[in-house]
Parts: C-alpha cells; sequence; structure tokens
C-alpha cells in the first residue's frame, strides 16, 4: 500500500471513529430519553430500545470493520450520517415534549393579578406623578385587596390623592365620566365585566391607563389525585378565562366544563355549566364573597380555585383535576392541530358572529375552522335562541373537535407546532408522570372513546352582583338539572353510561305514581301542575 493510500486509509478511520461517536452518543441519548419521557407502553419500549442498540451495533461494525473499497465507504457512510440525524431528531422531540409537559405541570401556581388608575383620554393625567393631588375613585368592599395595593403603589411613587369611595361599579363609573373623580383604581380582572355594562360598552375607547401596579397571588391547588388514571375514573375542571395574551392573568372564568373520563368503560362525560348560572361562591381561603350569590364566571376574578370550590358545591361531587386555558390558547392549539372540523346542524347556521363581527360565520354540515373561527364559535350565544346553553355545546364540539384531531395518526405531522402551542397554552396540577401515563394507556389500548354530553339548563332572571354591586342578567338553574348532571357524573364514575340517566326532558307526562310525584315536588324536581280535558292532573318537569 503506498503511503497515499495509507493516509487516506488513516483519514477514513478517523472519520469513521468520528461518525461512530457521534453515533453511539445520539442513540445513548434517545434511549435515557425513552426511558425518562415512559410515554411508550413496555410491548412497544424494551423491542424499541433493542432494535436501536442492534441497529447502531450493525451500523458501527459495518463503518469500522467492513468499509474497504470507496462504495462501502461511502453507503456505510451516508447510513450512519442518516441514522445520526434519525437520532438527532428523536432527541429533539423527546426533549421537547419533556419540556413541555414540566412547563404546563409547574407547580408554582402564581396568578397575576394586575391594577391600574384609570382616567378619561379627555383628561390632562398622563403619568404617575401628574397624579399628585387628584381626586380618586375607589371601591369600598369590591375587590378589596386590589385597591389596598394599587393606592400602597402610589404611595411609594410619592403621590398624594383625595379618596372617594363607591359602593358599587356603577357609582364609580358614573363618577368618572362625570368628573366627580380625576381617576379610578380598576382591577383589571373587572375591565370585562365594565364593558358589558350597557352604558360603558366603549369604555376602553373613552379611557387610558395612567399608572398600572401587578402583584402576585398564590393557587392552593387542593389535589384530589386518583391512584392510577388508568384505570381509575376521574374528573377534570376545565375553566377558561375570558383574556388574551399571559395565562397566569386573573380573569373570569367564560368556560367552566367538567370532563369526567373512565378510561375502563372508555367513556368520557362532558358537562357544561353555563357561565351565567347564579350560584352560592365558595373557597378555601374565604378571600371571595364566601356564601353570596354571583355569577359562576365570577368566581375566576379570585383564581381557579375558587372556581373548582364552587363547582364541587353546586353539584356536590370532588374534582380531582383542573385545566386553565385562556382565548390565546384556544386559538394557538386549533391552529398548531392544522384547524378542526365541526359539523352545524339544520337551523344553527351563523353568517357572521356577534363576538367577531370580521370573521365568517358557520353554514349547516361539516366546516372546517381556524383557530379564530374555533374561538369565536364556542363564543357565540347571540345568534341562539337559547343563548349561554347552545355556547356550552358549541364548547363541548369544539373540545371534542380538537380530541380527534390531536390523536388522530396525522397528528404527526404537526407535532413540532403543536408542542409550541401547547408550551403556555394550558397549566393544570395534574403531573408529568400521571399525563404520561395516560398517554401511554392510549397508545397501548387504543381506546374508542364515547362521548357523551350534557348543559346544565335554567331560567334568566335579573340578580345582583356582589361583584358589581349592581343588578345583572344571570341564569338561575333548575334543581331538577343540578340533580341529573350530578347523577350523570356519578354514573360515568361508577362504570355505567351518562345516558341511563332521564334527564327532566325524559320524564313523560303523567307516568309518575302519586308517591313518586309527591317525593318529586319536595325535592323540588316537579313544579307544574296543569289539568287535562278530563279533570286529571297531568305533571311536568320543573319550570321553575
Amino acid at each position: 500500500m503506498s503511503r497515499q493510500e495509507k493516509k487516506k486509509s488513516i483519514g477514513f478511520m478517523i472519520f469513521a471513529i468520528l461518525l461512530s461517536v457521534i453515533l453511539v452518543v445520539f442513540a445513548g441519548f434517545l434511549i435515557y430519553q425513552i426511558f425518562k419521557l415512559q410515554i411508550l407502553p413496555d410491548n412497544i419500549l424494551i423491542p424499541g430500545i433493542l432494535a436501536i442498540v442492534l441497529f447502531s451495533v450493525i451500523l458501527f461494525i459495518l463503518i469500522n470493520f467492513c468499509a474497504y473499497g470507496i462504495i462501502s465507504k461511502i453507503i456505510y457512510s451516508i447510513l450512519v450520517i442518516i441514522i445520526s440525524v434519525v437520532y438527532g431528531f428523536g432527541n429533539y422531540y423527546l426533549y421537547s415534549t419533556s419540556a413541555t409537559l414540566e412547563t404546563v405541570t409547574d407547580q408554582s401556581n402564581l396568578s397575576k393579578n394586575t391594577v391600574s388608575v384609570v382616567a378619561l383620554n379627555s383628561s390632562s393625567l398622563e403619568d404617575v406623578n401628574s397624579l399628585e393631588g387628584s381626586k380618586l375613585g375607589v371601591l369600598k368592599t369590591i375587590g378589596k385587596e386590589a385597591t389596598k395595593k394599587s393606592l400602597n403603589d402610589l404611595k411609594k411613587n410619592n403621590v398624594t390623592y383625595t379618596k372617594k369611595t363607591y359602593d358599587n361599579m356603577l357609582g364609580m363609573l358614573k363618577a368618572l365620566y362625570d368628573g366627580e373623580v380625576d381617576a379610578i383604581v380598576l382591577n383589571e380582572a373587572y375591565r370585562s365585566n365594565v364593558c358589558d355594562l350597557e352604558d360603558y360598552t366603549n369604555f376602553n375607547n373613552d379611557t387610558k391607563v395612567i399608572h398600572k401596579t401587578v402583584y402576585y397571588t398564590k393557587e392552593n391547588s387542593s389535589l384530589l389525585a386518583v391512584s392510577d388514571i388508568t384505570s381509575k375514573p376521574f374528573s377534570i375542571l376545565i375553566s377558561g378565562n375570558d383574556s388574551f395574551g399571559s395565562l397566569d392573568d386573573t380573569s373570569r372564568s367564560d368556560v367552566d366544563m367538567l370532563v369526567t373520563i373512565n378510561p375502563v368503560t372508555s367513556t368520557i362525560l362532558m358537562t357544561s355549566i353555563p357561565r351565567d348560572s347564579y350560584v352560592e361562591e365558595v373557597c378555601d381561603d374565604y378571600a371571595c364573597n364566601y356564601g353570596a350569590y354571583d355569577k359562576l364566571t365570577h368566581t375566576g376574578l379570585y383564581g381557579v380555585d375558587t372556581t373548582k370550590d364552587t363547582v364541587e358545591n353546586l353539584l356536590g361531587i370532588d374534582i380531582n383535576y383542573v385545566f386553565r386555558v385562556n382565548f390565546t390558547s384556544m386559538i394557538d392549539i386549533v391552529d398548531a392541530l392544522g384547524g378542526i372540523d365541526i359539523d352545524v346542524a339544520e337551523g344553527m347556521a351563523v353568517s357572521r358572529f356577534y363576538t367577531n363581527s370580521t370573521l365568517e360565520g358557520v353554514h349547516e354540515g361539516t366546516n372546517h375552522l381556524d383557530g379564530k373561527r374555533a374561538l369565536a364559535y364556542s363564543r357565540e350565544r347571540k345568534a341562539y335562541i337559547d343563548g349561554d346553553v347552545q355556547r356550552a355545546r358549541n364548547q363541548q364540539q369544539v373540545l371534542q373537535a380538537m380530541f380527534k384531531k390531536a390523536t388522530s395518526p396525522e397528528i404527526i405531522t404537526k407535532y413540532t407546532s403543536l408542542l409550541k402551542a401547547l408550551t403556555h397554552a394550558f397549566d393544570t396540577n395534574m403531573s408529568t408522570k400521571e399525563i404520561t401515563s395516560f398517554i401511554k394507556y392510549q397508545i397501548q389500548a387504543k381506546p374508542s372513546w364515547k362521548f357523551e354530553q350534557y348543559v346544565l339548563k335554567g331560567d334568566n332572571d335579573l340578580q345582583v352582583s356582589p361583584e358589581l354591586g349592581s343588578e345583572v342578567s344571570v341564569i338561575q338553574l333548575y334543581p331538577s338539572s343540578i340533580h341529573t348532571a350530578a347523577e350523570k357524573i356519578q354514573a360515568v364514575l361508577d362504570g355505567k353510561s351518562s345516558e341511563t340517566v332521564e334527564t327532566e326532558e325524559d320524564i313523560p307526562a303523567g307516568t309518575l305514581s302519586q308517591e313518586e310525584i309527591e317525593a318529586q315536588i319536595q325535592q323540588g324536581l316537579l313544579t307544574e301542575i296543569d289539568e287535562n280535558e278530563e279533570g286529571s292532573d297531568i305533571y311536568y318537569g320543573t319550570s321553575n
């Protein structure tokens, strides 16, 4: 062998060793990532790892001991490079998956609270220093802690002011517009409530923020974890904040859906509670208006734990886990999935959404929705006779479509974008281990999930909201509907279908015995009595 050939041979040996080191390192890290993530069932995990080891050993032998001719050297080198790249991508995807799960299950549980000093656009006030000697309107009891934080912040900035207190939001807003005060202290979580008031729909355009105070509060996130979510039934509260941007911003709960999952029977029950339901507020720390009745959506102003405690109290159940999302989450996830398909029933078409008139509505039949249209469809209520009830049905439909798309084979092509969207799309008190266990169960068992739905019902009414200090439109839930929801949830937990529980609409008129009628009247399940042509009483489901 000539000197030149020896140099070439030594050069290839060095090249082969470098490639071998890269191959072995990437293979080692890949095996480590697979073990760490724990999403593959044993019947796939063990053969998969053996395949990686065996394939790597074969390639190592080929490039180091079997590459004699130029052709074999080229072929084996290309093979090692390709497999190394594949291992590299595998490492990246598994690491990204692990990082995403750790992010969404982060137990810091901090909620961001923003309090603003707000003035009219026509005001000469421009910054915190210009507030010197001004008259500030504040609420007496509503959002007391937030107001205190803001006023203390002004003192730190050496600002002196005159404070005027108001019993309710309407009184304070009127004072601002009438010039009785120069500015008001407003917890930003209440801004949506203000814009919902008939006389202040243009509040955002009429006003400007002079100064902001930001502080954080910690959620308790009490956990009632089940021992094994792949074999034990459990319930999840999905709380959707009516805000864009950061997920940790405190805001109203626009979506309140209880998802009850029984992995043994492959049943998923979605129980929606209208956001305007007039319910008793309950919270462990008593920071809310404990024991007072208000809209369910307002419980979100005190954090997701208050919403959870209130729903548990309403239905008499335990909630195991909480998932918190917001408007931005919905848009990002649906777009990352490549959109979703929903079927609109006859007579339910909407030409333009009231929630976002710039977007195309939905037509009867199958509609493909991107993130913004999916959000608008989920929030739409004014276009429907059933209003809030139909909105809840739409939300269930969208969630089911998202779940179906996320568990379909085509999600592999959108995996990177989905991971990116999920990173800051939601947070939960479910652990990383529990999520990976459920993913492993999905891969191994491939269950054919059966989706069931229920929406609590009631009558529209006007009642005083402690959060606003004024009358607002609410939904007075039927006692029978609350009872039915609780029974349906328990049925799924017990391994039955929720459809085995009769709803108030399912009870045929006049088919109950007198004893049953009297018992149900006492329970509030029957309230309306009519008389037929023969003079016999006919009892109907409660109409409240």
